[in-house]
């Protein structure tokens, strides 16, 4: 009988896996965590089988939860959820410890069987995933500049490029002004661009924002 931490801001998505579960997987026990200082906890003070984590929650970027979760229990299973495309996350989750990623417009069955996977033991990685991994391998040292940040600075990135000001940012991020000007100095370096709109055309291109 499976135990399984369902991590997710949205109360009818936790309902809606809560019930797919249930009906569909041998489940001894559901908890359920609306954010990331949640999940975290949880994991501390618990023992799962399989954590299923939405990457966009609020309290923590899915990935810090995801890193954090390693830390505190290595051995757990963790399937990454998320609405965007894999190949915008896949490669940064699996390297962090996920055991799987999953879009979240797949369908119930896709679910229940890399649920399975992951408990097993195993790994579950989907065809756009799989595309992802491929890409980053061949490319070695020559991936994309997105793949050095860090994963705040990505954060970061992926809201100046969707449009964000500085200022903006720093409030949905609950960062100082300051520390985001840094944070964009940094990526523009790292990612040898010049400003926002180049930050932006580059995001496009590698279908980081839609």
């Amino acid at each position: 009988m499976l135990r399984v931490l369902i991590v997710d801001d949205h109360p009818l998505i936790r309902k809606g896996l809560r019930q797919i579960l249930v009906e569909s997987v041998h489940i001894g026990s559901v908890q359920e965590a609306s954010d990331g200082f949640e999940a975290v906890e949880a994991v501390r003070n618990g023992r799962f089988d399989v954590v299923v984590l939405d990457i966009s929650i609020p309290g923590k970027d899915g990935m810090e939860v995801l890193r954090d979760i390693k830390e505190i229990a290595p051995d757990t299973p963790v399937l990454m959820l998320s609405i965007q495309p894999e190949e915008q996350y896949a490669l940064r989750a699996f390297r962090l410890g996920a055991s799987g990623c999953l879009n979240k417009s797949g369908a119930p069955d896709e679910l229940i069987e890399a649920i399975r996977a992951v408990a097993s033991g195993g790994s579950y990685v989907s065809q756009a995933a799989s595309k992802a991994l491929v890409s980053g391998i061949k490319n070695g040292d020559g991936r994309p500049p997105h793949l050095l940040l860090s994963e705040r600075e990505h954060q970061v990135m992926l809201m100046l490029a969707g449009g964000s000001t500085v200022g903006e940012a720093a409030t949905s991020l609950k960062l100082s002004v300051k520390t985001v000007s840094t944070y964009r100095a940094r990526i523009l370096e790292k990612m040898n661009l010049a400003n926002n709109a180049q930050l932006t055309q580059y995001a496009y291109r590698h279908k980081l924002i839609l």
